[in-house]
């Protein structure tokens, strides 16, 4: 059954942030009334905090990630301070498309850009299978570092990336021409790719968009292949291996179809 369009709307994440700052407003003024009336002024940056505290408990209330709390707490206090540089409009527009395009999907996917380092690099490596040429893809490739690596030291196999937020897109594949690496980086929505066309499938998201993973991986993913996600389980489904990364806490976690 189709949800209605005000309840969609009201299930991405951006909007619901919005509507815990919107919310915290009318609160702090009150909060604010109440202690001038008890004697107590406030200043700019004290209103500013008690704003972003109202905010990230409303964010909090409305079962918003823990990030998405931090960014409500910081934002009236961030606001405040960049009205204090004086900065030209221009400054912030540029500002606001740098993080659009780097951001692009983070409002309704909430996954934020997680760069995964060499410790994963090397622990993905590790458990791939060498008897046989693989089709690899990284969901979520960022600027490319994983998908060029395992290129290098996977000739035999085909190495793709797949990224949606259009700079991290550009930059990967820019790195990929520059460096005449073999890899392709593709500029998609993961959800659009059919993992049936993978022998291994790696994903570093987060634990919103694990279990939508797991149900993808699950009706496409061929017998014999492999799903493998770093730092971030699936609930409810055990994993065969789980991977401690050299030089780190995180863990590679491996399914096997």
């Amino acid at each position: 059954m189709t949800q209605p369009a005000s309840r969609r709307a009201f299930a991405a994440p951006s909007v619901r942030a919005l509507l815990a700052q919107a919310g915290a407003f009318p609160l702090t003024l009150i909060a604010v009334w109440l202690l001038a009336r008890a004697g107590v002024h406030m200043s700019w940056e004290g209103v500013a905090l008690v704003q972003g505290a109202l905010a990230a408990l409303l964010a909090w209330g409305l079962r918003l990630a823990i990030w998405w709390r931090a960014i409500e707490l910081v934002f009236p206090t961030g606001v405040l301070l960049a009205r204090g540089f004086e900065l030209p409009p221009g400054v912030f527009l540029v500002l606001f498309v740098l993080f659009l395009l780097i951001y692009w999907s983070t409002f309704r996917t909430q996954v934020p850009y997680y760069p995964s380092g060499r410790a994963a690099r090397d622990a993905v490596a590790g458990v791939l299978p060498t008897d046989r040429p693989l089709a690899i893809a990284d969901v979520g490739s960022g600027l490319g570092g994983l998908v060029l690596d395992l290129a290098r030291r996977r000739p035999d196999s085909q190495v793709d990336g797949i990224e949606l937020a259009p700079l991290p897109w550009f930059v990967s594949r820019l790195r990929g021409k520059l460096s005449g690496s073999r890899a392709r980086f593709l500029r998609a929505d993961y959800e659009t790719v059919n993992f049936g066309h993978y022998d291994v499938v790696f994903a570093y998201l987060s634990p919103a968009a694990m279990a939508g993973l797991w149900r993808k991986a699950e009706s496409e993913m061929r017998p014999g292949s492999i799903l493998l996600s770093y730092e971030f389980d699936i609930p409810g489904r055990m994993p065969d291996r789980r991977i401690v990364t050299t030089n780190s806490k995180k863990i590679l976690f491996l399914w096997q179809f």
